[in-house]
């Protein structure tokens, strides 16, 4: 449609194809949340299974290890106590380290689908001056 053609147009009408306009928007914009929600919750997915499988799977490796340090420090001379409290500090401060990162993955602020609420915005924005467009030209009409 042309401006021209809008020109033409009574007042109503206008009205009216602005808000068919914004119910086609508002539909559309919520498929776009939709995908983009689904998007995110295979994101927080993710980040619990690599979790899950890392714990899973660390564990009895992680036992083993340590268990192989303390043994080592122990035969290097260093008291049975200390050679565990070393080797348990570090793997505290390594586990506190990696479950820091994976609450990081499932922060809320990753979820919110902010390209459909930005997006949304900028319709809502657009619908605004499209209404004070078609006022505007009312009132010209009315002066003239």
């Amino acid at each position: 449609m042309t401006y021209a053609d809008n020109t033409r147009r009574s007042v109503p009408e206008l009205f009216g194809s602005v808000f068919r306009q914004l119910a086609e928007l508002m539909r559309t914009e919520g498929m776009l949340a939709r995908t983009e929600m689904s998007e995110k919750m295979s994101h927080m997915g993710t980040g619990i299974g690599l979790l899950v499988g890392g714990a899973v799977l660390a564990m009895p490796a992680l036992v083993i290890l340590l268990d192989a340090a303390v043994a080592a420090l122990v035969e290097n001379g260093w008291a049975p106590y200390w050679a565990a409290l070393l080797v348990g500090g570090l793997s505290l401060l390594l586990g506190l380290i990696l479950l820091w990162m994976g609450t990081n993955w499932l922060r809320a602020a990753n979820l919110i689908p902010s390209r459909t609420l930005q997006q949304l915005q900028l319709d809502a924005n657009a619908a605004r001056n499209a209404s004070h467009q078609v006022r505007a030209n009312d009132v010209e009409k009315r002066a003239a």
